[in-house]
This record gives C-alpha cells, sequence and structure tokens, in this order.
C-alpha cells in the first residue's frame, strides 16, 4: 500500500509541476478572466491546503474503526468533478501579490517530498484527531494523503485551463 501511495504521490506532482513550469512569470500572475484566480495563486492554494501534514500525522491518532479508505469515493466525486465550483475556506485564500514560479515550485517539491516521506514512517490506516474537513468525519492518514492528491489533480485541472485561456490566439 505505502509504494502504491507514494508512486501516487509522485505521479500527482510531477504533473503539477509539468504544468506550472509551462506558465511564464508574467503569465502566472496574469487574471485569465473574470473571478478567477492566477495560477500563481492557484499554486499557492495547493500550498496553503497541502502544508503541514506531517505535523497532523504525528499528533494525536487513534486505531481506526472503520475501512481505512471509506471516505475516498466521496473525495473522489467532490474534488475530481470539474463541473463543480467551490469555494475554498478562508485560512486557503491565497493572497493577491506577484507569486515567483521558482518560490512556488520549491514550496509543492518540499510538500511532495513530505507527504512521500510521511507515507513511509507512519501507519496510514490510523486516524487523526486534531483537524477534520467539515462534513466528513476524521480522516484516516491515507485519507488525508489522497485528499492531498485529488485537491491537487483538480487545481492541475483548473491551472491547466488557465494557461488555455492566457495562450489561445
Amino acid at each position: 500500500m505505502k509504494a502504491e501511495v507514494q508512486k501516487n504521490i509522485v505521479e500527482t506532482f510531477k504533473k503539477l509541476n509539468e504544468i506550472l513550469s509551462s506558465f511564464s512569470e508574467e503569465e502566472l500572475n496574469q487574471i485569465p478572466y473574470q473571478g478567477s484566480w492566477t495560477a500563481g495563486q492557484t499554486a499557492q492554494h495547493i500550498i496553503l491546503a497541502c502544508s503541514g501534514f506531517p505535523e497532523l500525522f504525528a499528533g494525536k491518532t487513534q486505531k481506526t474503526i472503520r475501512k481505512y479508505d471509506d471516505n475516498v469515493l466521496q473525495l473522489d466525486a467532490l474534488f475530481l468533478d470539474f463541473t463543480t465550483k467551490m469555494n475554498a475556506p478562508d485560512f486557503l485564500i491565497p493572497e493577491k501579490k506577484e507569486y515567483s514560479k521558482n518560490s512556488l515550485t520549491l514550496s509543492l517539491i518540499k510538500i511532495e517530498s513530505e507527504l512521500i516521506e510521511s507515507a513511509e514512517k507512519y501507519d496510514l490506516t490510523l486516524t487523526c484527531l486534531d483537524f477534520n474537513v467539515p462534513s466528513f468525519e476524521n480522516f484516516t492518514i491515507f485519507e488525508w494523503i489522497h485528499f492531498a492528491l485529488v485537491h491537487t489533480q483538480r487545481h492541475t485541472y483548473q491551472l491547466n485551463s488557465i494557461l488555455k485561456t492566457l495562450t489561445k490566439v
């Protein structure tokens, strides 16, 4: 299970880094259409949402009394439905500013590394008790990593759309 999780982490972040590297510095900070974040803000949102997992996993946990992956299908249905518009909670809304591609990339590489290391280090079936997503029960470590991946996949799709909008001739 751990090797499969780590492979999924690598694949997800590879696709994210490929699309992020496709933006010029100028395109990174352009608003593609009314009401949209810039690519830089989108990448920063991923960073905000995927930071702090090692601390969460090292916090209070307990043995899980349900299947360790019970919430996976619901997370997939929520985040991989690209037709649904969602609003981020305030603490995950990126600042409106000029972002640096290098700085964003370095932060994302760090998060990828932390997730890979966490997948190796922790019992993925344990339930984390220190934080939960509203309208969900507490996630297992496996589900938190899955959350990070499907959330990142959703925004990788969004970054592809932003790039297409900015570069259409």
